[in-house]
C-alpha cells in the first residue's frame, strides 16, 4: 500500500476514470478527411452526435481560413476553427472571419529566411498572409490561388510602412532534395529560437510560425476561455505539427497512417483516416465504451 496526501491506494488499483470529454480538437489533413478530401457519411454523423451531446467539436489545421469550405457545414454551435497551426481562430458561420491573429512577425521572417538560406541552399519559401499567399520563383506553385504575387521573399516581406502591411500567419519553407525530418531538425537547429518549426507535408516543406505559437498553444486559449482544462480535451491528429495538441490533450489518438513521433506522442491510437478513425472514436466516447 503507498499513502499519498493522507490518501491510501494500492499500486494495483485502476487508474481514476478521466474526466468525460467537453471539447473534441480534430486535425484535418490524414485525420479527419479522407485521402480523396471528403467528409464520410459516418463520420459527418459522429461530428453532429458529439455536438448533439454537448462536446463541442473544434477543427484545428495547419490550413488556411480560406480552405476550409471542405468542413464549414459542420462546425455547428460555436462556429470557429483554428487555423495556420495556430496562428488564426476563425469564425466558419461568418466566412471565415478572424477573431484572433497570432503573427509571425515580419522582421523576424526576414531573420529566418536569411538563416535558412545559409543553413540549407536551395531553399525557397512562401508567406501566407491574412488576405492570401504568395511564393518565390523557384517556390511549387499554389494553383488554387492564381492572385499569389511571385517574387522573393525579401520583397514578399517588405513594408513600406511599418506595421500598415497584412499579419504574416506562417512562412513556408520548401526544399527539393533534402529528407523532410532532417530538413525540419537543420531549420531547428539554425533558427528555432527565432520561431517556431514543424511540418505537415510528405515532402520537405516546413511551417513557420511565431515563437510559442502552435495548435496546442491556441486550442489551450481557446479552452480556458471556455472553462475547459486539458484532461477534458480529445484530440486527434497525424503529423509532426500535431504533437503539442496531442501532448497537451488529456486523451489523443493518432491516426493509423500517423507519422512516428505522432504515435509516440499520442496517449492511443485509432485506425487510419481512410477507415473513419476519428469517428470510431467519437462513437465509442457517445456508448460510453471508451477507456480512460
Amino acid at each position: 500500500m503507498v499513502r499519498k496526501n493522507g490518501s491510501v491506494t494500492s499500486p494495483h488499483s485502476p487508474r481514476p476514470a478521466a474526466p468525460a470529454p467537453r471539447l473534441i480538437a480534430t486535425d484535418l489533413d490524414g485525420t479527419l478527411l479522407r485521402d480523396d478530401k471528403s467528409l464520410s457519411e459516418r463520420t459527418v454523423a459522429a461530428l453532429a452526435a458529439a455536438e448533439q451531446a454537448g462536446i463541442e467539436v473544434f477543427f484545428v489545421t495547419g490550413r488556411p481560413a480560406r480552405w476550409m469550405d471542405v468542413v464549414s457545414d459542420h462546425v455547428h454551435g460555436h462556429g470557429l476553427a483554428i487555423c495556420a497551426n495556430g496562428a488564426a481562430v476563425v469564425d466558419l458561420h461568418a466566412g471565415g472571419t478572424f477573431l484572433k491573429v497570432r503573427p509571425l512577425e515580419r522582421n523576424v521572417a526576414l531573420e529566418v529566411v536569411t538563416t535558412l538560406r545559409a543553413a540549407a541552399p536551395g531553399t525557397s519559401f512562401a508567406v501566407e498572409l491574412t488576405t492570401g499567399i504568395h511564393y518565390e520563383p523557384l517556390y511549387p506553385p499554389f494553383f488554387l490561388d492564381p492572385g499569389a504575387t511571385v517574387a522573393v521573399a525579401e520583397k514578399l516581406l517588405f513594408e513600406e510602412e511599418p506595421g500598415a502591411a497584412a499579419p504574416v500567419l506562417k512562412l513556408l519553407a520548401q526544399h527539393p532534395e533534402l529528407e523532410p525530418d532532417a530538413f525540419l531538425a537543420t531549420a531547428r537547429a539554425a533558427a528555432g529560437e527565432l520561431a517556431s518549426f514543424t511540418r505537415s507535408s510528405p515532402t520537405a516543406l516546413l511551417e513557420i510560425s511565431g515563437l510559442g505559437v502552435s495548435k496546442a498553444s491556441t486550442l489551450a486559449l481557446c479552452c480556458a476561455e471556455r472553462g475547459i482544462s486539458a484532461d477534458e480535451v480529445v484530440a486527434f491528429g497525424d503529423m509532426p505539427n500535431d504533437i503539442e495538441m496531442l501532448s497537451w490533450a488529456g486523451r489523443s489518438y493518432a491516426m493509423g497512417n500517423a507519422h512516428t513521433d505522432v504515435i509516440a506522442a499520442a496517449s492511443g491510437r485509432t485506425v487510419a483516416n481512410n477507415e473513419d478513425g476519428v469517428a470510431v472514436v467519437i462513437e465509442r466516447i457517445l456508448a460510453g465504451t471508451l477507456d480512460g
